[in-house]
């Protein structure tokens, strides 16, 4: 198996160029075989990769956190929402939160989630490379894939069938 964040981070520039060009092509499909692209692609990908042996998502990015996700969070936790929002969050202008730290302050040692029954909706849906309007966040799956070996590879299956 190869060690996907050695490959990440040691990408050159024309690699990165080449995945902003991959993004750059694939905005020219329609919707819906934008959609059909990475659905197949992260399939394909999410059954080779253990996440477990990365971490990088936890280590390096901090999800935007919904009320919501805090509430959650408090009563897994069995603790105060203002407790919790002092001691790990920030409140953006928008009144959506972030984590104050990286990496994830739930993150363990053995890259398990320490409240993963009750992680925000960001968390749960990363990488992102499988919901409904992906053309909505191609710019974001870009930026993803400096962090993460599933949209790395995704981007990287997605170019090689469209011989981009």
């Amino acid at each position: 198996m190869r060690d996907y964040l050695e490959i990440i981070h040691k990408r050159s520039k024309s690699v990165v160029d080449r995945a902003k060009a991959v993004v750059n092509s694939i905005k020219k499909n329609k919707e819906r075989t934008i959609d059909r692209l990475f659905h197949d692609a992260h399939d394909a990908i999410v059954e080779k990769v253990d996440c477990l042996t990365c971490a990088n998502c936890c280590k390096t990015i901090s999800p935007i956190v919904t009320k919501l996700d805090i509430q959650r969070l408090a009563s897994f936790l069995n603790v105060k929402e203002m407790k919790l929002i002092d001691a790990h969050f920030e409140q953006e202008k928008d009144g959506t939160y972030f984590f104050k730290i990286q990496p994830c302050v739930f993150l363990g040692e053995d890259n398990y989630c320490a409240v993963y029954q009750a992680r925000p909706k960001a968390c749960r849906e990363y990488p992102h490379t499988n919901r409904v309007n992906m053309f909505q966040i191609l710019n974001l799956t870009y930026k993803n894939s400096s962090y993460c070996p599933i949209v790395f590879d995704v981007l990287e299956m997605i170019a090689n069938q469209k011989k981009i």
